[in-house]
Formats: structure tokens, sequence, C-alpha cells
């Protein structure tokens, strides 16, 4: 035995070790759970959920009982077939027999969510999709973990949370369990039968993000601070692969939090999200518009229809930088803090105020308006009738802010007459955000593989740390893959299942 492999004492002994306490950890630990297995979680976090908690909640499956209910006919093989339409240029990098494995298992991953009593309301449709598939949570995403960690617990799963994973302990080459740092003292933890990592993605790990997909994505900010790629790293100590590492998702522009988020705020109350969708399946649209609106201008992004139109961006200097339709967002990491503001005239502002001109819109739910940022997002919508005044708002210098009007009305985009009417309109400040795609290579039974293509004995993944190879385009597959795999990974880890 090395230095890592040491004798663990009691109680800190289990059949299966997951690492990260997010969706698909939390699920790989209810399913090994369930099949008699003692488990133990590892979460750096305080708080179980993981990036989980930070989507927008849909979630796409087939054969499911709420479109059995509305008379829709559906199958893994059409989802199957549907998904590839998404996937354009990126269709040769996906892996046909991990998405073969996740539409065929998606069913009954969303039958346990059902089980455990989340809530969802859809179908929606979503093009390509041939029929409506996408299932959006209520009240938000945050009850996924939510209903997953009271699972887990009912279960006598042991999560120990401000547990940072550090190394993989071995024995004769196979993976017996995770050494781990919590308040500076290390600990190990053995695991008789399997380890699942299920840590997240690296888009906060600007190393990794250079090594992989370049310095401009390392740039871009990363939508949840503690995804470092840790779980990533353990697998490459013991000779894993990352595949696809250069596939990205984003950059995105989009407007900074709220620092009150309402929506979020929300409790993952079943009751509460029974009575949303009662409420939007009954209730007149113009009555629960202003909800779906505080949903809507918080977590999407701006669309490019509004720099196509005249719109222009400028930074903290108040000065303008980039081609607006040409990747301003690997440009925005670039400027002083890290900052832009969209830039609007009176002349735009009236024409993003109706279809088909919003401003940014979650498919199948609403379309956001000009006028639901002014009434919803106070903090990011700046108004004045001299340019002097929007500089003040938005905290440019008043003389670069003028300079850039001038310059852009002697020559503005093609289409456009320039930025003239009143009233001036500034929105902002957006960032840029991106998370990557990048995870190990992994079997279709979820092990992880070496970089020869060989089994790590005892070693599995889920998740967006096992992605694998799978591309996950449009909006649900992320989340069903998520909770999927590792729905998956727990039983293949407490079953031993093609790794022994």
């Amino acid at each position: 035995m090395n230095a890592r492999e040491l004798a663990v004492p009691a109680g800190y002994e289990a059949d299966v070790v997951v690492v990260g306490g997010g969706g698909s950890g939390l699920f790989a630990a209810v399913e090994a759970a369930e099949l008699g297995r003692k488990v133990i979680v590892l979460e750096k976090n305080p708080k179980p959920g993981g990036m989980t908690n930070w989507a927008i909640g849909s979630l796409s499956s087939s054969a499911s009982p709420m479109q059995v209910a509305i008379g829709i006919k559906d199958t893994p093989e059409d989802h199957f077939a549907d998904m590839a339409l998404f996937h354009g240029g990126l269709l040769p990098r996906d892996n046909p027999e991990l998405r073969k494995v996740f539409v065929e298992n998606v069913p009954a991953t969303l039958k346990k969510l059902l089980d455990m009593g989340v809530v969802f309301f859809g179908p929606m449709p979503e093009p390509p999709h041939r029929v409506p598939r996408m299932h959006n949570v209520l009240p938000n995403a945050r009850a996924y973990g939510h209903a997953l960690y009271r699972r887990a617990r009912q279960l006598g799963v042991d999560v120990r949370f401000n547990h940072r994973a550090r190394h993989l302990m071995c024995d004769r080459g196979r993976v017996v369990g995770v050494e781990a740092e919590a308040n500076g003292t290390a600990f190990r933890f053995s695991a008789r039968s399997g380890v699942v990592l299920a840590g997240g993605d690296f888009s906060a790990n600007a190393e990794m993000k250079r090594s992989y997909a370049g310095d401009a994505i390392a740039q871009a900010d990363a939508l949840v601070v503690s995804s470092t790629g840790d779980a990533h790293q353990l697998a490459l100590e013991v000779g894993a692969e990352i595949v696809n590492g250069d596939i990205v998702g984003g950059p995105q522009l989009r407007f900074v939090p709220p620092k009150v988020n309402l929506v979020r705020m929300l409790p993952p109350s079943r009751s509460i999200a029974l009575l949303m969708r009662w409420s939007m399946a009954k209730l007149p649209q113009w009555l629960i518009r202003p909800f779906i609106m505080m949903f809507l201008t918080t977590i999407l992004e701006p669309q490019r229809k509004l720099y196509e139109s005249g719109a222009i961006l400028v930074n903290k200097e108040g000065r303008r930088f980039a081609d607006e339709c040409d990747k301003p967002q690997l440009a925005v990491p670039q400027q002083p803090g890290k900052e832009a503001f969209i830039v609007l005239d009176g002349q735009l502002a009236r024409k993003f105020n109706s279809w088909p001109h919003y401003i940014s819109t979650a498919p199948g739910v609403a379309y956001a308006y000009l006028s639901d940022y002014k009434r919803n997002r106070k903090d990011v919508y700046h108004q004045s009738n001299t340019i002097e005044g929007l500089a003040k708002k938005i905290g440019v210098p008043a003389a670069a802010l003028a300079e850039t009007f001038a310059d852009y009305n002697r020559n503005p985009r093609k289409g456009s007459v320039g930025l003239r009417k009143l009233p001036f309109v500034a929105l902002g400040p957006v960032r840029s955000w991106v998370f990557t795609e990048g995870g190990l290579r992994i079997s279709p039974k979820m092990e992880v593989l070496s970089a020869t293509g060989k089994p790590i004995l005892g070693l599995y993944a889920a998740g967006q740390t096992g992605q694998g190879g799978i591309i996950l385009e449009g909006h649900g597959h992320h989340l069903g893959w998520a909770f999927t795999s590792g729905r998956l990974a727990g039983r293949a880890a407490a079953l031993g299942a093609g790794n022994s």
C-alpha cells in the first residue's frame, strides 16, 4: 500500500463513495442505497444541489406520464433521432452509444423524480423535437436537489458537507476509496464496491479551460464558482482521459444576477409547485405573466437580434470595443471589470416591446420584452433623455460615451439609422458566462475508461464529470443526463457491474 492506502477507521467505510452532492451525485447515492448499499457522499460545499440549483430546470424525456395524459405517443427511438437534429456540426463528436443509453433510461429517471414528489409543467414543444417532450420543474430547479437529498437521508445516506476530495485511493490497480479534506484535516473513506465521480464541470478552473479550450474561454466566468474540475483531476491522476474538452456551452452574455432573486427564494415546496402548475394551466396569461417575467428576466441571455437591429455594447470606459454580431461574448471578458452595457435608443426601445422583437425567451414558456426588464430588473434597466444622464446612471465617462454615440451614428450598422431617438436606454451590466462540456471517457456502464480504453476498476462517473462524449444540445438534456447517468452509475457501483 502507498501513503494514500492506509487503514481506514470505523465510520469511514462504505460500499459506495460518491464525490459530489449535486443532482447526479445524489441520484447515484439514492440508487445505490435503494439496493441496500452503505453510501457516503463527499460534497465540498456547505449544502447540496451543485450546478443543478442554477439550472433553468427543464428535463426532456419520451414516454412520460404527462405525454400519455395528453395523447402524445413518443418513444426512446424517436428521442434518439431528434437529439441528433440539435447537434449540427457537433454530430460527428457525439457518442451514439451513450445517447442510446440516455434516451432508453431517462423515462425511468423522470418517473423516479415524480415518485419523489417533484412537480413538472408540460411537456412543452421545442423544435426540432417532433413532439413536446420538455418537462419544466416547479417552482424552480432547487426542487431537484431538495427531493433527492430528502430521499437520500430517508435511505440513510451519509452526506458529508465541506469535504473536498483530494485523491483516489488505489490497491492493486483498483480504486478502493477517496482521500478528502475537511477543515484542514485529511480523512480517508473506503469504498468496498465502487467510487462515483459526480463533481460537475471545470468551468471555474481557468487553467483547465485554457488547456482544453483556449485562452478566450479561460477568461469567461463560470456560472458556479465551485465548479473547479476536482473530480476530473482525481480521475486524471489514475490514468483517465477527458474527451470533448474543447467544447463549451457559451460563452453567453447574461445580465448580472439580481441581489434579491424572488423566484429562487421560493422554497422547493410540493404544495407551492402544485399551486403554480394549476395557475399556469388555469389562470389567464395576463394574470400569471408578471410572475413568469420575474423568472425570464433573471436567468436568460439577451438575443442577438438586439445587435442586428442596431444596439451597441459599451464597456465601463464608455467605449464600443467589438463588432456586436461577431462573438462579443469573447471580447467582454477582456474589458475593464469583465462587464459591458447594451445601449439602445428610443426607436429600438419601442421595437423590442412587441413580437417578434423580444429581449429573451425560454422555449415554450414565454417571451420577455424591454418593458418586462423595466418592470422586473430595475437594477439593470437605465434610461435618460440625455447621453450625459445615461452615462451617469451606468457609471461611465460622459464625454467618452458621447463620442461613442457620435462615431456610431456616423457609420451605423447596415439597416440601422444609428442611436438618435429619445429616450436612450442601457441594459446591464452583462457578463460572459460559460460551462464546459468536456467529461471523462466512460463506457455505457458508466465505468471510467483509461486512455487505452480499458475500465479503471472500481471507478464510475456521472453528470458533466462523466459526460464521456455525449453531446447534449437542446433544453432538458443536460439535466436529463445528469440524473440518468447518476442513477446508472450508482447502480453500477453498487453492483460492481462490468468492473470486476
